[in-house]
């Protein structure tokens, strides 16, 4: 299997000082944009170049992280690659991320953020997943031409109804976040615990919005009108906000106005925890799962996204969240990886990677967070 096409990854990380609490320092980076801030002045979140396969983009994440590591070590300060935050005493321990000038507009934003959600929700740290099919692989799809815009946004809206009906697969697949420090809950409080949740912040206590947005698919000019409903009546701030698992994303500023002007660039899944074990805080196979499994979900006839089942899909990734997981949902994640494994039957590495996940499947979610932090 050649994993192919446009990829690029998005790690967000806490900065953590020598006693392992939240960094007061200011972020050391200046406007790199490739190790930049999130929310909050002490979450750095490095953003890779687009590569044009999984290999070289864990390379390029790998690089980012030991230039960060290098300037962070002689601060006496690491990265904290957990998804849930350590101990902070209070929210005053969250300093919003600041940006002046031209870029004042980013820092406004975050205050809006803060008033909305609180700053407890946006310490939450997880990868971003940014995926694009090649122009040959269009050109092949389109009939051996050049794919045009009509096309790719059709592609990309029929795949993005696809994900999001699947994303909890890869919620059960990816949860790495049981452990949380109860200063999450409230302040003054001590002590690590697991919760009712393998990730809080894929669950209903995480990132999503106060309510469900309910989007139309018909087109992505009838998407951006029904997000710039919401934004016009104030349930949203701007597209950012749009706390989906899924987004279609214009090429450069994610704005609804490049969305809808000059078409779908890429897709981009949010999902996927920290994982402790992996290095750099995610596991090539899951990436590599994660591609097969959108190559697989293109072989899908289309059909219609309704309200109903719109809600069906936010309720079944939050339901994924969960650490005690309903044995339904298990059993249907389990008849979608083996209907995936009969389509790359003719696969070896494809069918490695595949049986990898699968094994997930099968052992218990305690065994698996054990497994997670034990040194």
């Amino acid at each position: 299997m050649k994993y192919t096409g446009n990829f690029g990854l998005e790690r967000e990380t806490l900065r953590i000082d020598k006693n392992g609490c939240l960094a007061k320092t200011p972020h050391p980076f200046g406007l790199d944009e490739h190790i930049t801030r999130d929310f909050c002045e002490n979450q750095i979140e490095l953003v890779t170049p687009v590569c044009k396969n999984i290999d070289d983009v864990i390379e390029a994440l790998g690089e980012l992280d030991t230039r960060t590591n290098e300037v962070l070590k002689k601060n006496n300060e690491k990265l904290w690659l957990y998804s849930n935050p350590p101990h902070f005493e209070s929210e005053d321990d969250i300093p919003i991320a600041v940006f002046e000038g031209m870029l004042s507009a980013k820092s406004d934003y975050r205050m809006a953020l803060q008033m909305r959600y609180g700053k407890r929700l946006m310490l939450l740290s997880g990868i971003h997943f940014n995926f694009s099919f090649s122009d040959d692989f269009l050109a092949e799809l389109s009939g051996g031409k050049n794919a045009d815009r009509l096309f790719k946004d059709t592609l990309y809206l029929r795949l993005y109804k696809q994900l999001m009906t699947h994303s909890f697969l890869l919620v059960l697949l990816t949860s790495a976040s049981a452990y949380y420090d109860k200063s999450f809950d409230s302040d003054g409080t001590d002590g690590v615990v697991i919760g009712e949740y393998s990730s809080i912040r894929n669950s209903e206590r995480g990132y999503f919005n106060l309510f469900t947005p309910v989007l139309d698919h018909s087109s992505v000019s009838d998407f951006c009108s029904s997000l710039d409903e919401y934004i016009r009546k104030g349930m949203l701030f701007s597209v950012s906000e749009l706390y989906l698992p899924i987004r279609l994303k214009p090429k450069g500023e994610n704005s609804l106005s490049a969305l809808r002007e000059s078409g779908v660039d890429h897709i981009e899944l949010r999902m996927f925890d920290l994982n402790p074990k992996a290095p750099l805080g995610i596991d090539e196979n899951d990436l590599k799962f994660a591609y097969l499994l959108i190559m697989y979900l293109l072989t899908l006839p289309d059909f219609e996204f309704t309200e109903e089942l719109q809600r069906e899909a936010v309720k079944k990734h939050k339901a994924a969240a969960l650490l005690n997981t309903n044995p339904e949902l298990l059993k249907i994640a389990e008849n979608i990886i083996n209907s995936m494994k009969k389509y790359f039957s003719d696969d070896e590495d494809a069918l490695n990677i595949i049986n990898y996940e699968l094994s997930k499947l099968y052992q218990s979610q305690e065994e698996r967070f054990v497994n997670y932090y034990r040194r």
